[in-house]
């Protein structure tokens, strides 16, 4: 009873961590994943480094991406930050 009542804290202490720093992570990272899974060709995104790109082609692991009229290269899906909206 007594190794009960000295562990009761931790556990306690655990949970408060798991739904307030690892549980909104894991779901966050569920999200991102369905984002860069349903990106499209034609979409545009912004990359980790900043840059706003259009995507040309997907690929497996990759985006063919177009940088400006005349610039084309090749993006790693984990590069992806976010999708760019128009701002109207």
């Amino acid at each position: 009873m007594e190794i009960l009542s000295q562990l009761l804290p931790f556990v306690f202490l655990i949970a408060i961590m798991y739904f307030v720093i690892i549980r909104p992570q894991q779901q966050q990272a569920k999200k991102h994943k369905i984002m860069v899974d349903t990106l499209a060709k034609g979409d545009k995104i912004v990359t980790s480094g900043g840059l706003i790109v259009e995507i040309k082609k997907v690929e497996e692991s990759f985006f063919s991406v177009k940088f400006n009229n005349d610039v084309e290269g090749r993006l790693v899906k984990e590069a992806v930050a976010r999708k760019y909206e128009d701002e109207a």
